[in-house]
């Protein structure tokens, strides 16, 4: 029998299924791919059905979607708890102790990791408009996920963070303030004991396209869902020149992006948050710059 390779989870499958197994996205569908090389994730069809060990997960809605886990006895899923919609009497919760603290804020609230044990239904969903991205690990697979973009991951993926330094300084003396535009922290997600099922929550549509090695991409730092752990990303600096404006007020006029270098998958969402301040960079991380 033929086989079907998924565009976007990289996984074989049946071509004759409507959708793919693995994460959902439509086997007929037709991969529409920019000029720029983009091609578009596809909404996950209501009600599908995704298989993970012995047990499910049915995506339902469209607007903000929901993952409604099925889970058999012995399999379990760990998540956010600011995600949970509603659970089953019977399905086990429970705190999840991470190494090195799960020290997350959302709104000036902490974030409580746990997990969710079968036989029984968990559900879980985004708090925006958006879609819900299935990225399912092959055994020794590695994915780098922006921070609060994670909404599930079954229990044979682990799960660590690391620092993702690419920072710039604003200011001096007490008005001195560093910023962070990807985030202080990513999240690393690894199959290290099997395949696995990673969840994602995209606001907006997601867009993804794969890097040659060497091929260099910018992007607004709070645009990157996702990475292949071979793509490497640092800061990249612009500074236009603008006529008739003194050099005194030049710094205001300056654009910061992310600059990723492959090889290697990322994904991007289409809502991010626009830069809001102006200040001289006194410092900043590893970057490139370019004055124009």
């Amino acid at each position: 029998m033929s086989t079907y390779t998924c565009l976007f989870c990289r996984q074989p499958s049946d071509p004759n299924a409507s959708t793919c197994p693995h994460c959902g996205a439509p086997v007929d569908i037709r991969a529409a791919v920019s000029a720029s090389g983009w091609t578009k994730q596809p909404a996950i069809r209501d009600m599908t059905r995704i298989q993970f060990g012995q047990s499910r997960c049915q995506i339902e809605g469209t607007l903000v979607p929901a993952a409604d886990f099925a889970l058999a006895q012995g399999d379990w899923i760990y998540f956010s708890h600011h995600n949970l919609l509603w659970t089953e009497p019977t399905a086990q919760l429970d705190r999840m102790s991470l190494k090195g603290a799960w020290r997350r804020m959302m709104g000036g609230l902490p974030l409580i990791m746990m997990t969710g044990r079968g036989p029984g239904h968990i559900a879980l969903s985004g708090t925006h408009a958006g879609d819900v991205v299935v990225l399912p690990l092959a055994h020794g697979q590695q994915m780098w996920v922006r921070e609060h973009r994670f909404l599930a991951a079954s229990g044979s993926i682990s799960y660590d963070w690391t620092n993702n330094n690419v920072w710039f300084v604003t200011g001096s003396g007490d008005d001195r303030k560093t910023h962070y535009p990807l985030g202080m922290f990513g999240d690393i997600f690894s199959a290290q004991a099997g395949p696995g099922l990673l969840l994602l929550h995209s606001p907006g549509n997601t867009f993804i396209r794969d890097l040659a090695p060497g091929q260099t991409l910018l992007v607004k730092p709070s645009a990157l869902l996702y990475r292949d752990l071979s793509v490497t990303a640092h800061l990249h600096l612009e500074y236009p020149h603008t006529r008739g404006v003194g050099w005194w007020r030049s710094f205001s006029y300056r654009s910061i992006w992310l600059r990723l270098v492959g090889p290697g998958r990322v994904a991007v969402q289409s809502v991010y948050t626009p830069e809001e301040e102006s200040e001289a960079i006194r410092s900043h991380s590893h970057a490139t710059v370019r004055r124009w």
